[in-house]
């Protein structure tokens, strides 16, 4: 029988954003009955010279609900590992369900075969969370929804909507003044929430590829000239693609444009572009540590850690996650 004492643990990926949702989850854990009642549990993990990783849980968890946070983030196959080995550590010390959180799933990009001869690791990334011994997982907005499927067990996949619609209602930004753009065909459905929850017009640009080049691309849909572009993106990589579309949409008339994306992933040379890029803001939230090398003047941090703590209370409570989005653009 699992226990109704809930505890999260973290591995080296992203201790701040481990310890900010553990705040939020204890302001609620706090209320009412449950004064005093903290949810941070305390995991030791270590490298052997040799590179091997070593964990050894400091607490009970026995018949404990137990959520591991840990983006798989670069450097992907070390964070990774970590998680793998934290899942097993726990299972092994009988925790009554182990849910890993994982902000961000890395390897996520490789879901099919686009190729001869190519393997499609994101499944095998969700084989290998399930074999270690994972009996859920919550994440955040996979590069694709149908990355879902590729887990035998059951996922809980957040996305980070509420969060930026909570910052640009606090700028007082108008629906009728708004245009979402799509940076590419496959960001469509991802730009229609988007445009629907704020009120907003669509445009898409429509890219042409030869090979891996591209050879034409046009904006099409709602006018953007003189008004507030907003492009969503799940995240920034090379900054190439999101670039490309504010240089567009600038070109276009564009009077403000506000770059957004959930995963600041920000390859070597990232920065660079969005620096040079015609953008008024850059928003990123934290499901990935960003080192100030990273980031430029106009790049906004917004902490996905309450959005988290929400998703995790509601798993453990048997309660609606869905509900979380169930917001519109006052």
């Amino acid at each position: 029988m699992m226990s109704s004492e809930i505890k999260v643990f973290w591995g080296r990926a992203n201790p701040e954003l481990a310890q900010n949702v553990c705040y939020y989850l204890d302001e609620e854990l706090n209320r009412g009955t449950l004064n005093k009642r903290t949810c941070a549990g305390r995991v030791i993990i270590t490298d052997f010279p040799d590179g091997e990783v070593h964990c050894k849980i400091e607490n009970n968890v026995r018949g404990r609900d137990v959520f591991i946070i840990q983006p798989t983030c670069p450097p992907v196959n070390q964070n990774l590992m970590e998680l793998l080995i934290m899942i097993d550590c726990f299972k092994r010390a009988s925790a009554g369900r182990i849910t890993a959180v994982i902000p961000y799933f890395g390897y996520a990009r490789q879901d099919r075969k686009e190729a001869g001869r190519v393997p499609i690791t994101a499944k095998l990334v969700a084989n290998l969370i399930s074999v270690a011994g994972a009996n859920r997982v919550l994440t955040m907005d996979l590069h694709t929804p149908q990355i879902q499927g590729f887990f035998d067990i059951p996922v809980d996949h957040l996305h980070a909507g509420p969060v930026f619609y909570r910052y640009f209602q606090e700028r007082g930004l108008r629906s009728d003044d708004i245009v979402v753009v799509s940076p590419d065909e496959g960001s469509i459905k991802r730009a229609i929430l988007y445009a629907t929850q704020l009120g907003a017009r669509l445009a898409v640009i429509d890219k042409r590829h030869v090979g891996t080049s591209v050879v034409h691309a046009n904006l099409i849909g709602g006018p953007v000239q003189g008004k507030v572009a907003l492009i969503f993106d799940d995240m920034i990589s090379t900054g190439g693609s999101i670039c490309g579309a504010a240089r567009m949409v600038h070109e276009a008339g564009a009077t403000a444009i506000y770059l957004a994306a959930t995963h600041g992933v920000l390859c070597p040379g990232a920065a660079d572009r969005l620096r040079k890029a015609p953008a008024d803001q850059i928003l990123i939230t934290d499901t990935i540590p960003l080192t100030d090398s990273r980031k430029t003047p106009n790049m906004v941090v917004l902490s996905v850690a309450r959005l988290l703590a929400e998703g995790i209370k509601r798993i453990h409570d048997n309660e609606s996650v869905s509900h979380l989005f169930e917001t519109s653009f006052a």
